[in-house]
């Protein structure tokens, strides 16, 4: 199996997840693949509601040079840290959903500088990707509770800000982010908590642009319950749509933005994707 194909895999199978870990692992298979174009279609094709990954593949098939791609999202990364860090504050109780590395490196380098502040996760079922975040916090020290997904109104009410990450942000400036991030939000809005989404621009979609839909991806039933009974039938929704109206700002290397604002920006920086 070459490098390709094993990526492929290792993305479908989850073994590689969050948005831009996928992304950064497809710019280094399609580096190493010989035929870059039946790369790029593969590598294209591995998750459907991923267009940091479609946008990273269009920059090689226009530029070609993953090595400084790569080194311009360790800088990007840093911008973001740096201006994400400055909403967590002493003595906040910071709500966050699923696994985001964008949302877990901007908390730790809060931590540390000095700032003393606690996570509320929820553990994101069915692959409990929630577990991640709270291992990978709790390891730098930084104090975190989980929480049953259902209980995400008790993580919620002593709050005072929600972080989540996301797949993909549309010509609307709606958030596709794992399934309950809406709900999640919505309880947010309720109790006063601001709704941060803290991203990388190269998530927008610029398909949306030109009124294709964002496809939300649906896996398999097993995933949910390995042999139901019959006569039941199981939706398992990966993720979801965020109104951006819940929304009070996207966090990315461009600055903290109003989805409607961090749209018009994204336009001007890849006016080329978007032809």
């Amino acid at each position: 199996m070459d490098v390709v194909d094993k990526t492929v895999k290792e993305i479908k199978e989850l073994k590689i997840q969050g948005a831009e870990n996928i992304a950064r692992a497809a710019i280094v298979a399609w580096s190493m693949a010989k035929d870059k174009k039946k790369a790029s279609e593969k590598l294209a094709k591995a998750r459907p509601t991923e267009p940091m990954l479609r946008n990273v593949l269009k920059y090689l098939e226009r530029f070609g040079d993953a090595e400084g791609l790569l080194k311009k999202l360790d800088e990007d990364r840093k911008k973001i840290e740096e201006i994400g860090s400055k909403k967590i504050q002493d003595g906040l109780i910071v709500y966050t959903h699923c696994h985001s590395s964008t949302v877990t490196s901007i908390l730790k380098r809060a931590w540390k500088d000095g700032k003393k502040f606690e996570v509320h996760v929820t553990e994101t079922r069915p692959f409990f990707q929630g577990r991640i975040t709270a291992k990978e916090l709790a390891t730098e020290g930084i104090p975190v509770t989980i929480f049953v997904d259902s209980a995400a109104r008790l993580a919620l009410k002593k709050a005072n800000i929600m972080m989540i990450g996301c797949d993909a942000i549309t010509a609307e400036g709606i958030v596709i982010n794992k399934i309950g991030s809406e709900l999640f939000a919505e309880v947010a809005n309720r109790y006063d908590v601001p709704v941060y989404v803290a991203t990388h621009s190269l998530k927008f979609d610029p398909l949306t642009f030109f009124g294709f839909e964002v496809e939300i991806e649906k896996r398999a039933t097993k995933e949910v319950w390995d042999k139901p009974p019959k006569g039941v039938r199981i939706s398992n929704y990966v993720f979801e749509k965020i109104n951006p109206k819940l929304i009070a700002g996207i966090i990315s290397e461009l600055g903290v933005l109003k989805p409607e604002t961090f749209i018009q920006e994204v336009k001007k920086v890849y006016g080329w994707l978007i032809e």
